[in-house]
């Protein structure tokens, strides 16, 4: 049984990741768990300005985010009819990050599927700032499905490596499974640096190829270029359904989500964008 975390704002961006879960999973038992959390007092002005207890703002937001999600419940289950899949609720009095983080811990989950973006829909933004900060924070993979992406069940999926990282098997996992589960085919992408590579990073290209071998994979070494350059120019010789990324403190990921200049290389998200952490 698969528990999956389904953060939502109730925006057409978050609907649209929730039924990118559905879909994808549509033939595994899961649980998922439909998520929203409403903004605390500090950050409200009406609490600033009056007392909740007077007004009854808690009961408010408490009552509006849970009606909410009751109604998305309900329209999940109409749309999809799938008895494999248990759809929960769960509202929080808490920041969204924090309480994707806990809920993931508490519950086991498998991994999150959320929205690059939300209620904001803000274009020149890489990530939404709560995608950035969940995938920073989260021991479990998260999974970014941009605005108004139309669902392909995954055939190829890229992988992007400098082979610094020792691979395990359980950190690929969730990317196994979604490998296994659709037939799709795991494109390793390698951008050399001008030198060869380290016994270190042979090693660690080898436990990659190994963990791999029973899935259908290929391994590309590309000339020396800026790795969101690479990124794109493959995208644009491979039909690509999903890009995976392990994060760590050695890789590209950092100057991503950091960088300004991301804005200026056109690097956008525009196919599912899974980021596993680095064990």
């Amino acid at each position: 049984m698969k528990r999956i975390i389904l953060p939502t704002d109730f925006s057409q961006n978050a609907l649209n990741a929730n039924r990118y879960a559905l879909r994808l999973l549509k033939d595994q038992e899961c649980t998922f768990y439909l998520m929203n959390t409403y903004t605390p007092a500090i950050y409200q002005s009406e609490y600033v300005l009056h007392s909740p207890g007077q007004i009854g703002l808690g009961d408010i937001y408490q009552s509006d985010s849970q009606e909410q999600l009751e109604k998305l419940q309900k329209d999940l289950q109409q749309e999809f009819k799938n008895p494999k899949h248990t759809l929960m609720t769960h509202s929080a009095f808490n920041i969204l990050v924090d309480e994707v983080i806990s809920m993931t811990e508490n519950e086991k989950a498998n991994f999150i599927v959320m929205g690059t973006q939300g209620a904001s829909g803000a274009k020149e933004i890489f990530l939404g700032t709560h995608t950035v900060h969940v995938i920073k924070k989260s021991k479990k993979p998260v999974l970014a499905i941009p605005a108004e992406y139309s669902f392909t069940m995954p055939t190829s999926i890229l992988f992007p490596t400098d082979y610094e990282i020792d691979y395990q098997e359980d950190e690929l996992s969730v990317l196994l499974d979604i490998a296994n589960m659709t037939g799709a085919e795991i494109h390793v992408l390698h951008i050399a640096s001008g030198f060869g590579l380290t016994d270190a990073q042979k090693k660690n290209k080898a436990a990659l190829e190994q963990i791999l071998a029973p899935l259908n994979s290929r391994f590309y070494d590309v000339p020396s270029q800026e790795i969101i350059e690479g990124i794109n120019n493959f995208q644009k010789e491979h039909k690509v359904d999903l890009l995976a990324m392990v994060q760590n403190k050695h890789t590209f990921l950092e100057r991503l989500f950091l960088e300004p200049i991301i804005k200026k290389i056109g690097f956008h998200v525009s196919i599912p964008f899974m980021v596993l952490p680095h064990m």
